[in-house]
């Protein structure tokens, strides 16, 4: 594994020296955490096998459904790679809980980002949707050879669905916030999408990169600071669009409530950012069927 250092107490963000690409590399790996994702793990696979990723890292914390048993009936061993990542880890001075998305994250590129062009890190409620191309791969042609790419978050809730309806999830869900640069508090975030072999920087929702220090750039091409991508300038969903499936049901939002978070420590502010995140998007929504479409203009199967 290669070297880490916390540059804060709490490990919200971790220096790291860049992996050195390997020969050859190529293609999109996904890192991601999961935790008993047995309902629609399925889904999500499929789906972004179908859009040209080539290997997904699953870091499971602690699961105890059948989420690893579905991902190995669904991936051959050369585009599945499970690692058991069950614990907290703290701070020895401060006590302090450290992020352990992030530490996933350093992990996946130090130790597996030289083999690829491209690494995706976003959560199994979130789906990568080219608008442009069939793969996400075409859609990042946009970008061309930069490293840092943040995809703003398109956010779902609850679509009206008192409780789970039948068939895929992608399909049932067409209600989105209308703002996704939204000034509400955590509302407005993003994912990434990074050259493993040029970042210095790791934290959830952004990174830095050797050359271009605290630059990102949309799925346009256009560049903006870590900061400045918060500006209804950086907007653009044309080649690519994240979507966030924050609640699903009414139902599943109760029991999103009451498991709580794996890597917060207080319940209750998590119940309360829970529930004021949702309220924000229920607030004004519009109708999105660009996933759906996409799915049934490519005729991909999500199983179930």
């Amino acid at each position: 594994m290669g070297w880490l250092k916390p540059k804060t107490a709490d490990a919200k963000k971790l220096a790291i020296d860049p992996p050195q690409p390997q020969a050859g590399r190529h293609g999109i790996a996904i890192a991601v955490c999961v935790k008993d994702e047995a309902r629609y793990i399925e889904e999500w696979v499929r789906f972004h096998r179908a859009v040209g990723i080539r290997h997904f890292y699953i870091y499971d914390n602690g699961s105890t459904d059948e989420t690893c048993a579905i991902l190995r009936d669904l991936l051959d061993a050369d585009m599945l790679t499970i690692i058991p990542w069950a614990g907290r880890m703290k701070d020895v001075a401060t006590g302090t809980t450290l992020n352990g998305q992030v530490i996933v994250f350093a992990h996946a590129i130090l130790n597996f980002g030289g083999a690829y062009r491209w690494m995706v890190f976003i959560d199994v409620d979130e789906f990568l949707l080219p608008k442009e191309g069939q793969t996400v791969e075409q859609a990042l042609e946009a970008v061309g050879d930069f490293p840092n790419v943040s995809l703003p978050w398109h956010m779902f809730a609850t679509s009206g669905h008192a409780k789970p309806p039948g068939g895929p999830l992608a399909l049932n869900y067409a209600m989105r916030g209308a703002d996704p640069m939204t000034s509400k508090e955590d509302v407005r975030n993003f994912k990434c999408i990074v050259d493993p072999c040029e970042v210095t920087e790791v934290s959830v929702h952004q990174f830095q990169t050797r050359e271009f220090g605290d630059l990102t750039a949309n799925d346009a091409g256009k560049r903006f600071t870590r900061r400045a991508r918060k500006s209804p300038e950086f907007y653009s969903n044309r080649f690519l669009q994240l979507n966030h499936y924050y609640t699903k049901s009414r139902e599943e939002l109760m029991a999103k409530l009451v498991r709580g978070w794996a890597y917060d420590t207080s319940p209750t502010k998590y119940r309360d950012k829970v529930l004021s995140i949702v309220k924000s998007i229920e607030e004004d929504v519009v109708e999105d069927r660009a996933m759906i479409d996409f799915i049934e203009r490519n005729r991909i199967d999500l199983g179930g």
